[in-house]
């Protein structure tokens, strides 16, 4: 067993030695500038080498299957880290895994770039899956914190900085495509800047050890709150739909659409720009017309993007379609992960880490399984397939009395 004890080492006391709750206005805002640079970190390592997914497969001469097979690669490290990433949160504290965690993240970024073939590719897509597990957790926890000391919705806006470096994370794709740089130099210099924010911000972020809630919750394996469950299912159908226009958005403008040149990035860029607005904005639509509503009317929003897109396979059409589905997704998964943090029987953390690794299974598993469809039966209808996904969650919300 790896010992994870060196993780007490990071000194993360900062200046704050007082209650938080009674903390100026202003620390309160280094904190959540804080937070949002560690989301920030997160999104750019994945939108890093989700830019480069085009460039790698041709690189290496994947077909779309064998994209697909490797791909697996990632939920199987969600997997295996799934049980453990909410212990160890408990244990150390969001804090410390959130540091130690994003850290490992930019490093098996830059492995991921001196793939040569199949397997290498594989293996380093496994460990980016293990410690993005583990930071997702992490980060979360500190997003929840945040919010309670806020004592008002902004979950929404913590996403936003994940989105926003989705798009970043697309033009610096963009740029190193341009001056071709090859997939590792341009992986470790994302490596050196995710570096740097964590050494500008670590010492700002919250310190709160969490406390077991039941004895139940002190064992390895624990019969999980059903609300928690279907706030997780939610979530499966809202992140495949997301993991799709990731993984694979570049290549439906390049092989579907037949976008020229560089116009290939623009339905992954058109997607990044809308869902880091709604994720803006969505903090104010949630106080106004209330959860459920919100989750309702997104999920509509996915199925239509993805039918346009379907329909229309052509530039504009598809553009349109890609932007309605990333307004779709904006606001479902920060919602649910607020829920998640109220939730009254687990610690945050815990509880964090069964919807999170639920609706990451879609996340990780729907591009994959679209590798799989589009090998049979085509792009188009793998496409077509995922946007059922958004039908299905607005029906379901309307079931679920945890989403109020």
């Amino acid at each position: 067993m790896i010992d994870l004890n060196f993780i007490y080492r990071f000194k993360t006391e900062g200046k704050l030695k007082k209650s938080y709750k009674k903390a100026k206005t202003s620390y309160l805002r280094r904190i959540r500038w804080a937070v949002s640079a560690f989301y920030f970190g997160m999104g750019l390592c994945f939108a890093t080498w989700a830019s480069r997914i085009p460039d790698i497969k041709v690189a290496l001469h994947l077909s779309d299957a064998d994209l697909g097979t490797i791909l697996f690669a990632l939920p199987v490290g969600q997997l295996i880290m799934m049980p453990f990433s909410g212990k160890l949160v408990t244990r150390f504290g969001s804090h410390r895994i959130g540091v130690f965690s994003l850290l490992m993240y930019a490093f098996s970024l830059t492995n991921i770039g001196l793939a040569t073939n199949a397997w290498q590719l594989g293996f380093g897509l496994f460990l980016f899956g293990l410690f993005g597990n583990m930071n997702n957790i992490a980060i979360n926890t500190q997003g929840v914190y945040t919010e309670k000391l806020y004592k008002k919705t902004i979950m929404a806006s913590f996403h936003g900085m994940w989105s926003f470096a989705g798009f970043t994370g697309a033009l610096i794709g963009l740029g190193m495509l341009a001056f071709n740089f090859s997939p590792y130099h341009h992986f470790l210099i994302v490596g050196f800047v995710v570096m740097t924010l964590i050494a500008f911000n670590y010492k700002f972020l919250i310190k709160a050890k969490e406390r077991p809630k039941t004895v139940e919750s002190n064992k390895l394996f624990i019969k999980p709150d059903s609300a928690l469950i279907w706030l997780g299912v939610i979530g499966f159908g809202c992140m495949a739909s997301e993991g799709i226009m990731f993984d694979w958005s570049g290549l439906y403008f390049k092989d579907v659409v037949k976008a020229p040149g560089s116009l290939i990035i623009l339905g992954y860029t058109s997607f990044m720009v809308m869902m880091a607005s709604g994720r803006f904005l969505g903090d104010g639509l949630i106080q106004r017309f209330g959860r459920k509503k919100v989750i309702q009317t997104s999920g509509i929003m996915i199925s239509t993007g993805l039918f346009t897109a379907v329909i229309f396979p052509y530039l504009v059409p598809s553009m349109l379609g890609f932007m309605l589905v990333g307004l779709g997704v904006s606001t479902i998964v920060p919602t649910l992960y607020s829920l998640a943090g109220k939730n009254t029987t687990v610690p945050p953390g815990e509880a964090l880490t069964i919807v999170s690794s639920v609706s990451f299974l879609g996340f990780l598993m729907g591009p994959p399984v679209i590798g799989y469809i589009a090998e049979a039966f085509g792009l188009r209808f793998s496409f077509a397939f995922i946007g059922l996904f958004g039908i299905l969650i607005a029906l379901m919300v309307s079931r679920i009395k945890a989403i109020q």
